[in-house]
């Protein structure tokens, strides 16, 4: 199997310009070390009308393109419910039937980290779990024999988050991200995610759960995110941060992009062009923050 980098937007709204940022890395990452490039489009649980056809249209405008056919986990059932069933049959799985209140109120378990699950569930027997599941529907977790995991980081370095008996499987029958994204890049031949570093805390249980389904864990690199003025992580509701709002005020995708490798530390040119320059050693590993006048500076400059 071809090895291969990859986006993976949620069709929940137009990409604004840190998403626009990240997807320009995760390509470059990806060009420059030969792989594949590969488009998923991550719609189990938000997914709005129009959205992903606005995004792949605003992806391609920068210069992000991709191999082969774009992939949707609304499709991908089969896959998922396959790894929890070999997983279920390993004896790393049971049911849980708490609410997230319950899991706020529950005492955590010593040395557990602030929001992991403590384990309520794990050990009912089979006549508990019949009188819940009488009440309510249960969720799948996975029965996690490892408290922490280390994963190595291209920006980052070694580093070791928590892993606690996440979610595999939602009360509601929506396969959980973590398992859907191990699943999906194990599949696809992925090996190198790029993403943002609000992510980074996620790659330990993810790179653990590869391991308990045999997959290998990709090459991390997880970018720094872009902010606004106020230091918080950028969104729509920050003004022109979208390319329909930036065309709107007189800019153009080119531009938007130009922008965008400045950012970096790269020329503004066509992104292809930008590969002779990149360097991952060389990035930017502070946040970029979007101060509401970058169009202005760039039309200035231009």
């Amino acid at each position: 199997m071809t090895s291969a980098g990859r986006f993976a937007p949620s069709p929940s709204g137009e990409l604004h310009v840190g998403n626009l940022r990240t997807a320009m890395l995760a390509w470059l990452f990806a060009r420059s070390t030969g792989r594949d490039f590969l488009m998923r489009v991550e719609d189990l649980d938000r997914a709005r009308a129009g959205a992903e056809e606005v995004q792949l249209r605003d992806l391609e405008a920068v210069g992000v393109t991709w191999d082969g056919v774009v992939v949707r986990q609304t499709d991908r059932a089969g896959f998922y419910n396959a790894a929890i069933e070999r997983l279920t049959a390993a004896g790393l799985t049971y049911e849980c039937f708490c609410t997230r209140r319950e899991i706020q109120e529950a005492p955590s378990a010593p040395h557990a980290p602030q929001g992991a699950y403590p384990g309520t569930c794990r050990n009912f027997s089979t006549a508990e779990r019949e009188i819940r599941r009488a009440s309510r529907p249960a969720a799948i977790r996975l029965r996690s024999e490892t408290h922490e995991w280390t994963v190595d980081d291209r920006l980052h370095g070694p580093y070791t988050g928590a892993v606690d008996d996440f979610v595999l499987r939602r009360n509601d029958g929506v396969t959980a991200y973590n398992l859907a994204v191990v699943v999906d890049d194990g599949q696809q031949g992925v090996d190198q995610v790029v993403r943002g570093d609000d992510l980074l805390s996620s790659a330990p249980r993810q790179a653990y759960l590869a391991s308990l389904l045999g997959l290998p864990v990709p090459e991390y690199a997880h970018v720094p995110l872009v902010l606004n003025r106020d230091g918080a992580r950028l969104a729509k509701r920050d003004g022109a941060v979208t390319l329909g709002d930036l065309a709107a005020v007189g800019l153009s995708a080119g531009e938007v992009r130009d922008m965008i490798l400045e950012s970096l530390g790269l020329p503004g040119v066509p992104l292809g062009d930008a590969l002779d320059s990149f360097d991952p050693a060389r990035l930017p590993r502070k946040p970029w923050v979007w101060n509401g006048h970058h169009q202005s500076t760039l039309r200035k400059g231009a």
